[in-house]
């Protein structure tokens, strides 16, 4: 028997969530993915409109095609997979979802849903409903260490520089561009080496390991975040990581070095020297490696048991904690 998921997003192109439908369907299940129609820019928000158009799609799909439940991705679309009452619902949340406007829609709709996925243990809290903490898998085979020195010359970097990747659009104001690259000039002005602050999105997700195996230290400075992929994602390359305390950063970092978690400013400034002054990979994939995407999809068919109630044929795994 297939197992055949519909998805519900209202971003389809995410990199992290189309890698775990690829890892699904490497697995036997089949997915279809139903994104809310109509393009945004960075910062902007869909309009009410554009989501009361989505109910009548997602009905529309869910009566003709032959699907044995609906997977919605982030809070705004569980009131439409809710709506077609056919199907069992999982809902995950991505963090964002439970924050500002959002936050009502997604709090409602979770203990309607057969099962909820939260990315940390903050936005279980948050929440407040019965959830499993679940981030998205890391493909451990495409974020690898790699020689440095290789790596640079690849991207056309300077070989005896620090390297310092912010790998997000400028316009995404949650990610805080201005003050990473304020903390950033600070340790330049502080060391003997010149420091670049290297601003990295865009490019294809395939070459993301490449600019990480090439840099000295991952800057996060976000307002919020849930549990970051690029942290995690640098982690799995070794590449040392300096984070504003957002999402599960904190959690994440325990135990790694070097890297380092900070809340004002000098703070973010004397962790990153400090890294940067060190000159070395960190033990990060060790930590990184119980999220692997290969565990998560165990734990996500899982759950796709669990809310299907055992319909669906596969392979159950265990539901350990994250």
């Amino acid at each position: 028997m297939t197992a055949n998921v519909l998805v519900l997003t209202t971003y389809d192109e995410s990199p992290f969530m189309n890698e775990q439908i690829d890892a699904l369907e490497e697995r036997g299940v089949s997915v279809r993915t139903l994104p809310v129609s109509g393009h945004v820019s960075p910062g902007e928000s869909r309009s009410a409109t554009d989501y009361l158009r989505y109910f009548p799609e997602v009905r529309r799909e869910v009566r003709r095609g032959d699907y044995n439940l609906v997977h919605a991705h982030y809070g705004l679309t569980a009131p439409m997979a809710l709506a077609q009452r056919e199907l069992p619902v999982v809902l995950t949340l991505w963090g964002t979802d439970l924050e500002g406007p959002g936050r009502p829609i997604s709090k409602l709709c979770a203990p309607h849903c057969e099962e909820v996925i939260v990315m940390t243990e903050d936005m279980r809290r948050a929440l407040g409903a019965d959830c499993t903490v679940l981030p998205f898998g890391i493909d451990l085979e495409l974020f690898s260490p790699e020689s440095t020195s290789a790596a640079r010359e690849r991207v056309g970097w300077a070989p005896d520089e620090h390297h310092v990747l912010f790998p997000y659009s400028p316009e995404r104001t949650v990610k805080n561009h201005p003050r990473a690259k304020r903390i950033a000039a600070a340790v330049d002005d502080r060391l003997e080496r010149p420091v670049n602050f290297q601003v990295v999105h865009g490019v294809d997700y395939e070459s993301v390991p490449t600019y990480m195996n090439a840099a000295d230290a991952l800057l996060l400075t976000s307002h919020h975040e849930g549990s970051p992929m690029s942290v995690k994602e640098a982690m799995a390359c070794n590449l040392p990581v300096v984070s504003t305390d957002v999402g599960d950063v904190r959690e994440r970092l325990a135990g790694v070095e070097p890297s380092a978690v900070g809340t004002s400013d000098a703070e973010l400034v004397r962790a990153l020297e400090a890294v940067l002054e060190r000159g070395e990979r960190s033990n990060g994939r060790e930590a990184v490696e119980r999220i692997s995407q290969e565990r998560v999809i165990d734990r996500l068919l899982s759950i796709y048991e669990l809310a299907a109630d055992g319909d669906l044929g596969l392979e159950r795994a265990p539901r350990p904690t994250a």
